[in-house]
């Protein structure tokens, strides 16, 4: 196992090493991706057969490739997938032919906007070939016959994804899921795989108060095979956070759930509020990622989902742009602080009865007042202690303490460890 440590520039390692690496929804890309992350956390892989009913939908066939390329009549390659494998629309059928430029122009795709760029283009559930490319290189091409080849297979296989648990002091629930499907695109989400990775490290220094599952898998039909694989237990699923695109130059976004208000969207609020970074706080849509099937009705989980700049939200997304230099260590860093303070808060968040309820107790006379003596924060952390004796009726947990009188949620967490410890709260 790599050593637990957690900076920028470990996750950007991370990125890199598998920047290179051709995913999508099934095959070995996901394997080769999964066995990666496999060092740095023990992984339960899962295979689940190509045919497998799963919810409304069905496992699809796996997908594998070798190689690609379209060549020139002097055998040049001027569409190569060993250069990148954006050049490939995604789930390709095999193809091997020679035919004029006016024919392979329908099954060629370019971003005519940035004309640099390479788009990333799939087609999963129809039988379809194509190549994705720069627009100048397209521009460049004189016309005449090529040679393409897509050396791909399309067959029954497995669908790939795999969970890492962390083990908590009770049964209770926080999912982490980030998607694992997407080729060379560096934010997108190699960023959420190497920021979910050192969370979870982070996470296994301690024991959590919460059991922390964290599940890496391809979009959508990943999900969907996890919930209903899981169904049965879905229900210990507390909470939950979808982290995507977490290395971009952009500020934090978190999208609440669908319920709106759930106990997860609190607490990314309170604590990116509280940090004083600049961010943007979402309502929820059914489009985007996996939160959509982790709040699709039937379940409604509380699970929101974090990112720098959200899906769709920048240029580069879904294209060659979205490369190495598009992330940066100090971002990933940043995201990682995020999802650690939240889960701190998360963890800590109880709610109390205060066992002498009729009328203010005396504090003094149990040591209380003494204990705050020479504190340069003495005033603070005494009305922190008469907020939660106040607040303190079982129904009002810490971080409801904590926004209804400004104070730091950790000054409150202090007083309510306080008070308990003298008697006179109960958890």
């Amino acid at each position: 196992m790599a050593p637990v440590t957690g900076t920028g520039e470990e996750m950007y390692a991370l990125v890199e090493r598998l920047y290179p690496l051709c995913r999508s929804i099934t095959g070995d890309g996901v394997r080769a991706t999964l066995d990666i992350v496999g060092e740095y956390v023990p992984l339960r892989v899962h295979e689940v057969p190509t045919g497998t009913q799963v919810l409304d939908w069905t496992v699809p066939q796996e997908w594998n490739i070798r190689d690609a390329y379209v060549a020139d009549g002097t055998g040049r390659r001027v569409v190569d997938f060993a250069a990148s494998s954006l050049h490939v629309l995604g789930y390709s059928v095999p193809v091997s032919a020679t035919m004029p430029l006016s024919e392979l122009r329908e099954h060629l795709y370019t971003l005519p906007d940035h004309p640099k760029w390479v788009p990333y283009r799939t087609s999963y559930y129809r039988p379809e070939w194509g190549f994705c490319l720069a627009q100048e290189t397209l521009d460049a091409l004189p016309d005449g016959d090529y040679e393409v080849r897509i050396d791909s297979t399309l067959a029954d296989g497995h669908l790939t994804y795999a969970e890492h648990v962390v083990p908590g002091q009770v049964a209770d629930e926080v999912l982490v899921s980030c998607h694992v499907c997407h080729p060379s695109l560096a934010n997108d989400n190699l960023t959420g795989i190497a920021v979910a990775t050192y969370l979870a490290r982070a996470l296994a220094e301690r024991t959590p108060y919460y059991t922390y599952r964290f599940v890496f898998a391809p979009g959508t039909i990943g999900a969907i095979t996890w919930l209903a694989r899981n169904a049965e237990r879905v229900e210990r699923v507390r909470h939950g956070l979808v982290l995507a695109c977490a290395g971009d130059p952009g500020d934090l976004t978190y999208k609440r759930s669908r319920r709106g208000d759930a106990e997860i969207d609190r607490v990314l609020r309170h604590v990116l509020t509280a940090s004083g970074r600049p961010h943007r706080i979402t309502e929820f849509t059914p489009y985007g990622y996996d939160e959509r099937q982790y709040c699709s009705p039937g379940f409604d989980l509380g699970v929101g989902s974090l990112s720098r700049t959200p899906y769709a939200g920048y240029p580069e997304y879904h294209t060659s742009a979205d490369d190495l230099e598009f992330v940066s260590p100090e971002a990933m860093e940043d995201t990682l602080a995020v999802c650690r303070e939240a889960f701190a808060v998360l963890d800590r968040n109880r709610r109390y009865v205060n066992l002498s309820p009729y009328g203010e107790p005396q504090l003094g006379r149990r040591g209380l007042y003494d204990s705050l003596g020479g504190r340069s924060d003495a005033k603070e952390a005494q009305m922190a202690m008469l907020w939660v004796l106040s607040l303190s009726d079982g129904e009002h947990g810490l971080l409801d303490v904590a926004e209804r009188s400004g104070l730091p949620f950790d000054t409150v967490v202090a007083a309510a460890d306080a008070l308990h410890g003298a008697g006179l709260l109960k958890a």
